[in-house]
């Protein structure tokens, strides 16, 4: 048994099909069928179940996998370790951020990374904060971007901004025209928000609660642009991120107002393992990713 057929087993029970397991392990597919079979006969259990075109792993081939990808974690980690003691500002690191702050921080922010970093090779991952937290805990995330507050006693967060949120109104709203509102307006209106799994929900149903608003039935969006869409179309309204609303050519087709201090906001941290190779790295990253313009953000 050895770490390469691990991979393999890994493959499989993510991909589901031999062939395109294969094909992400840059193998042949009767290679990585064959060395599926040897690990097996190593171990002297089934560990997958070969029934029709989808390839499902045994029980015992799920437990195996799981602790193999742990495993290939700690291997990757050791070439990690290697790489940045020979240069710690070099190598690659593999950044997650939640799909409502990537697009638009992530101009803002990256060619400064790329100037004073020039020897990293970033990654950029956009997933929910679940998944990020999930890839971030395997380790095959390096640091993620999220809104707090995060608490998990693994992790070493640091505060990077507030970002404010406005209301977003169709165009001919009673509130389009307003300087700002206070948040207790929202008692008044149909609120539409994202599905579940993404955080700027969870953050606008505690702006809903504390001001007596009402999340709009039968609706949930799955981007921030689905949002503006149907607030344009008169469904209702929506709070939105300032660095969404304040970009070229957006929010198009509806109003947008500021909310009265102290305005509902996000905190955003960045987040790593505290075991990380790159934690004398993370700060200066830290410092980098705070480098957004001050209208659209207050630096924590």
């Amino acid at each position: 048994m050895n770490l390469r057929d691990l991979e393999y087993l890994v493959a499989l029970g993510d991909h589901r099909n031999f062939g395109r397991a294969a094909a992400a392990c840059g193998v042949s597919q009767p290679t990585l069928s064959t060395q599926v079979k040897k690990l097996e006969a190593v171990l002297g259990c089934a560990l997958v179940e070969r029934a029709g075109r989808q390839t499902l792993l045994t029980p015992a081939g799920e437990q195996i996998a799981g602790r193999a990808r742990r495993m290939l974690g700690h291997a990757e980690a050791i070439h990690r370790v290697a790489e940045q003691a020979r240069d710690p500002r070099s190598g690659s690191l593999r950044l997650g951020i939640f799909p409502t702050l990537a697009p638009y921080l992530l101009p803002h922010v990256v060619p400064a990374v790329h100037q004073a970093l020039p020897e990293l090779n970033l990654l950029l991952v956009e997933e929910r904060t679940p998944d990020l937290m999930q890839q971030l805990r395997e380790g095959t995330l390096d640091a993620v971007v999220l809104a707090g507050p995060l608490t998990d006693p693994g992790l070493a967060v640091e505060p990077l901004f507030r970002e404010d949120f406005l209301l977003a109104v169709p165009l001919d709203h009673p509130l389009a025209g307003q300087e700002t509102v206070d948040p207790s307006v929202l008692g008044d209106e149909s609120v539409l928000l994202l599905e579940d799994g993404h955080c700027l929900r969870d953050q606008a149903l505690d702006v809903c609660r504390s001001s007596g608003a009402v999340e709009m039935d039968g609706f949930r969006a799955t981007s921030l642009e689905t949002l503006r869409h149907m607030v344009a179309s008169g469904v209702g309204v929506t709070l939105m991120p300032r660095m969404a609303v304040d970009r070229p050519g957006g929010p198009g087709g509806v109003a947008t107002v500021e909310f009265t201090a102290p305005a509902p906001h996000r905190d955003i941290v960045l987040a790593w393992r505290t075991s990380s190779v790159q934690d004398d790295l993370m700060p200066e990253l830290a410092d980098l990713l705070r480098s957004v313009p001050a209208p659209l953000a207050t630096p924590a």
